[in-house]
């Protein structure tokens, strides 16, 4: 079975938009479950991307031009990739110290799949929870809740977000209670791309995602 996407433009804050030229959410939903295990072929695609990546390849990674414009919107809003990773680094990473790209469920695999041959993360968020007005960036205002802990946000930081909560910190964690759980029917899937990113790939991550999953189902 396959999953059909429609893929939508989210929305960013205008003041965010101006700051950060070409930074753009892309977010689609699929009918999903988390499972214990990947199917064979899944855990054998890991396996082949794994292939891909040695010591020389993780260094020159910084180099190629998507994670070059991840690392410098990293700069630009005040981390240091070196210390807080992009994703793919953060992945390639882990691939050289545990010998190979380590399968999860079936959701998590898929999202590791569509970052190892994009270089583009993709998240994942429980779709029940998602307001029909759609994902998007922007800043918080002091005080919002970050999920079903509680913990409160101070003003100004980015976060993806709908029109009632926010669901993500941008480029870090998914909002507790905010994630696909054992139960989940349908997931929410969002990537980020910034300026020097083609559009193109953040699309393609998704899509990548969605069809591990279909050819899953």
């Amino acid at each position: 079975m396959s999953i059909e996407l429609e893929p939508a433009a989210g929305f960013v804050e205008r003041s965010v938009s101006e700051e950060f030229p070409g930074l753009r959410l892309c977010w689609t939903e699929v009918d999903a479950s988390r499972v214990s295990s990947s199917p064979r072929h899944v855990r054998q695609r890991l396996h082949e991307l794994s292939n891909r990546y040695h010591g020389a390849s993780v260094i020159a990674m910084r180099t190629q031009a998507i994670p070059h414009a991840y690392r410098a919107f990293f700069r630009q809003i005040g981390l240091d990739p070196d210390v807080t990773r992009i994703p793919s680094e953060e992945a390639a990473l882990a691939r050289l110290l545990k010998g190979g790209f380590q399968s999860g469920d079936l959701l998590a695999d898929a999202l590791l799949i569509a970052l190892a041959e994009t270089g583009v993360a993709v998240w994942a968020l429980n779709a029940e929870l998602v307001d029909p007005s759609g994902l998007g960036i922007r800043t918080t205002v002091s005080g919002e809740r970050f999920g079903s802990v509680q913990h409160r946000l101070p003003g100004g930081r980015l976060v993806v977000a709908d029109g009632t909560r926010v669901h993500a910190l941008l480029f870090g964690p998914v909002a507790p209670g905010h994630e696909p759980a054992n139960r989940t029917k349908r997931v929410a899937l969002f990537s980020v791309g910034v300026d020097g990113v083609p559009a193109i790939h953040v699309e393609e991550a998704l899509w990548t995602a969605g069809e591990v999953l279909g050819a899953s189902a």
